[in-house]
């Protein structure tokens, strides 16, 4: 990479990341920060840390015009090498008790996000024949119960995720997936208390034996966002500790 005009290296060097502010979005902005990024995060929370590589823009990803106006204005003098789509929620709820507007809340989170994103960076991606786009999908994403809205959405990410890797190589664009399993963020925690019967039943159901890390699926992010990556593209890489492995928990 130091061989290419500065200009270029800037653009590999640039990463928008959405939901960095906490979990594991705050560990793939750290990851990429450690890596000599340069991070714009978008958040509807700040950014708890001191780092001079980052920067927070606040958006809440539930009003889609909004972001799109607020990424009209990033991108018109900023070129993002490197998109992670990360920001997501979850609604637990059955079939029975899901209703129509889980599916089209998560959508906009979980899905329009990441289009939206992936759309700002892309002419900037295309004049420099140069990107990596990550999505965060889900070990949801191959079923479990009472996730409805949340696995189609996180299923949806594959999908787009596996079209755009199709439609984007000519440009030099790589797009992949990563789908954690159970990780131990502070969210987690508090829905999942050490001592609760439930948190030992995912824990013992794990074929690893523990509960995954942010950095853990950080790693795997980072690494798909590396120039180093570029022969990798339409992939869904499971950090899951092998929970992908069957119907466990």
């Amino acid at each position: 990479m130091s061989d290419l005009p500065p200009q270029e290296t800037e653009h590999r060097k640039t990463a928008l990341v959405t939901g960095g502010s906490a979990g594991i979005g705050r560990a793939i902005v750290e990851g990429l920060a450690a890596e000599g990024y340069r991070v714009l995060n978008l958040d509807r929370d700040a950014w708890p840390n001191a780092l001079p590589s980052v920067t927070t823009h606040r958006v809440d990803f539930a009003e889609p015009e909004a972001v799109e106006a607020a990424l009209r204005k990033l991108t018109t003098d900023r070129s993002f090498g490197v998109v992670v789509a990360n920001v997501g929620q979850c609604i637990n709820a059955s079939l029975a008790e899901t209703r129509w507007q889980d599916m089209r809340h998560l959508a906009d989170v979980n899905l329009n996000s990441a289009i939206l994103v992936a759309r700002a960076a892309l002419p900037a991606m295309r004049r420099h024949g140069y990107g990596r786009i990550v999505g965060l999908a889900s070990r949801a994403a191959l079923g479990k119960p009472n996730r409805t809205a949340y696995a189609a959405t996180k299923a949806g990410m594959i999908g787009l995720i596996r079209t755009w890797a199709q439609e984007l190589a000519p440009d030099g664009i790589t797009c992949n997936a990563v789908a954690p399993g159970p990780i131990e963020t502070e969210l987690f925690r508090a829905n999942n208390p050490a001592e609760a019967p439930q948190t030992r039943k995912i824990v013992d159901s794990i074929p690893l034996g523990r509960l995954g890390s942010p950095e853990d699926v950080a790693r795997a992010a980072v690494f798909f966002a590396a120039p180093e990556a570029g022969f990798v593209t339409g992939q869904t890489l499971f950090v899951c500790g092998g929970a992908s492995l069957g119907s466990l928990f």
